[in-house]
C-alpha cells in the first residue's frame, strides 16, 4: 500500500465522520469566531501571506464549505482550533464574524494528530514541521516510531527518516524549513558526518541548484577515501590558531592560517579593490 493510500487511512481513521458522531460532537452553522484560538500544537510554522489572500477572496465569494474542528478549552467559554487554520486565518482577514464548525472533545494528543494528518495530506507541511510535529508526538505522549506510524498512515521507515532530519546542523535545517534544501537533498548530504562539510555542501548544491543525484555525487566526492585518521585530523591547532590571531591584528585585516596534509595555506580576507591595495603596500 502507498504512503498516500495509507495516509487517506490514518485521516479518515482520525476525523472521519462515524467518529465526529460517536463522540461528544456537535455542529454549529454560525459560531463566534472571536471565541477561537489557535491551536498550540499546531505543526505549521509558516503560512503563505498571498495564499491566505486568495482563500479570504474566495471565502468572501462561495463562503466556507468545509467547516472547522474546533474543542472547548477546560472550565472557560473559549475553544481550541483542532483542525482548518488556513480558513480560520482566512476568514478573520475576510472580515468574518462567525464560522462553521464541528465542536469536538479533544485530548492534546488528539490535537496534535489531527492538525498533522490535516496538513500532511494537504501537502502543507515542510518535511523539517512534519519531523518536530512527530518528535513532539515522541517527547511528549511517549510514542513510539510505529506507534506514530499507525496514527498518522505513514510506515514506520519513513517517520524514523524524517526525524533523521532533526540532526542536521541549524543553519540547514534553516534551509529545509525556507525551502531551499528539499528533503531528497537533505537525506543526501547527511552522508557527510562532519557538520562544518555539511554546511558548506548545503551552500553549494543551493549556488549551483543541483539535483538530488548531483548531491550525492558531490557527497561521495567529499567523503571518499577520508578514513578515521582522516576525519580526526584538525586542519588548524593552537599555534596555527595563534599565528592567525598575531596576524589578523598586524595586518589590521583578517588572516587565517589553515594546515593541510602537506604545509598549509593562508588566507587573507579583504572587502574592496581599496583595501586590497592596502594590504598589498603593507605586504610589500
Amino acid at each position: 500500500m502507498s504512503d498516500k493510500s495509507r495516509l487517506g487511512k490514518g485521516l479518515a481513521a482520525l476525523i472521519s465522520t462515524n467518529e465526529i458522531e460517536n463522540t461528544n460532537s456537535s455542529f454549529v452553522e454560525n459560531f463566534d469566531i472571536n471565541k477561537i484560538e489557535a491551536n498550540p500544537y499546531q505543526p505549521r510554522m509558516h503560512m503563505d501571506p498571498e495564499e491566505l489572500i486568495q482563500i479570504a477572496d474566495s471565502i468572501r465569494e462561495h463562503g466556507i464549505i468545509q467547516p472547522l474542528i474546533i474543542t472547548r478549552k477546560k472550565d472557560t467559554d473559549s475553544y481550541y482550533l483542532i483542525a482548518g487554520e488556513r480558513r480560520l486565518r482566512a476568514a478573520q482577514l475576510a472580515g468574518f464574524k462567525s464560522v462553521p464548525v464541528v465542536i469536538k472533545d479533544s485530548s492534546p494528543q488528539q490535537m496534535l494528530e489531527i492538525a498533522i494528518v490535516e496538513n500532511v495530506q494537504r501537502k502543507d507541511l515542510n518535511p523539517l514541521e512534519e519531523a518536530y510535529a512527530y518528535k513532539q508526538m515522541q517527547d511528549e505522549f511517549g510514542l513510539a516510531h510505529h506507534d506514530i506510524a499507525k496514527k498518522v498512515g505513514f510506515n514506520r521507515t519513513t517517520i524514523t527518516n524524517k526525524l533523521r532530519l532533526l540532526n542536521l546542523p541549524e543553519p540547514v535545517k534553516e534551509d529545509v524549513l525556507n525551502g531551499k534544501v528539499s528533503e531528497g537533498h537533505a537525506r543526501a548530504l547527511m552522508g557527510i558526518k562532519d557538520g562544518t562539510s555539511l554546511i558548506a555542501a548545503a551552500d553549494i548544491v543551493i549556488k549551483r541548484g543541483l539535483s538530488v543525484r548531483e548531491t550525492e555525487a558531490l557527497v561521495r566526492k567529499i567523503t571518499f577515501g577520508k578514513g578515521a585518521t582522516t576525519r580526526l585530523w584538525k586542519t588548524t591547532d593552537a599555534q596555527t590558531s595563534k599565528y592567525s590571531e598575531q596576524l589578523s591584528k598586524k595586518l589590521g585585516y583578517t588572516a587565517h592560517i589553515q594546515k593541510m596534509t602537506k604545509g598549509g595555506k593562508l588566507v587573507i580576507r579583504y572587502n574592496t579593490v581599496e583595501e586590497l591595495e592596502d594590504l598589498m603596500g603593507k605586504l610589500l
